[in-house]
């Protein structure tokens, strides 16, 4: 069902615990009926819970809180407002950005930039994600190497996982790369297409 991405050289990570030592399939998928707003179960393609994203009512940011498996407040996903094209960051539970992604205009599909300090070596980091409208798929490729690190891609999904016509996506993630990392990205753009039309794709 998945396909696999090659290692990238060094890691890529905001929290090293989260690296992929191979590569992973990640469910992300909306809980249906959610009184606290878009909220997501995050599991390993296996079934295994990973990490919970709890959406917060009434917040004009459109905050969104990702905890990991122990109940750990790891980030906030939240809008920067007064900017020109729509940006996302993710802030630790001190307030401190982590990640900023920034969409950008594309003719086809969706774009966007994120950028962050790499926790392995310290180093600013870019990611450029683009999607494609018309198969229903984004890839995630580090701007400095060129290597394809992540892949969004709803057709490796069955029926049984879009009932309910929730958001439900695949994510796809190379080995030595952020897993958590790579799912605020994909939540960013799923907020970020939510205010066009609902979802990424």
């Amino acid at each position: 069902m998945a396909f696999q991405l090659a290692p990238v050289p060094q890691p890529i990570s905001v929290w090293n615990q989260f690296l992929a030592r191979q590569t992973e399939t990640l469910i992300l998928r909306e809980k249906v009926l959610s009184l606290s707003g878009d909220s997501f179960d995050i599991t390993l393609q296996n079934g295994q819970p990973i990490l919970k994203v709890q959406g917060k009512v009434m917040s004009i940011s459109g905050r969104k809180s990702v905890y990991d498996m122990a109940g750990t407040h790891l980030f906030d996903i939240v809008k920067e407002h007064l900017h020109i094209h729509a940006t996302y960051a993710a802030v630790d539970p001190n307030g401190r950005k982590m990640l900023e992604v920034k969409s950008s205009f594309a003719l086809l599909g969706s774009k966007a930039t994120a950028t962050f300090t790499n926790a392995s070596n310290g180093a600013t980091e870019s990611l450029k994600m683009k999607g494609n409208w018309f198969d229903s798929a984004a890839d995630i490729v580090d701007e400095r190497t060129g290597f394809v690190v992540g892949r969004i891609d709803r057709k490796l999904l069955s029926g049984r996982d879009l009932l309910f016509g929730q958001q439900t996506y695949a994510l796809t993630v190379a080995p030595n790369v952020d897993l958590a990392l790579m799912v605020a990205m994909c939540i960013c753009m799923d907020e970020k297409n939510n205010e066009n039309k609902g979802g990424i794709f």
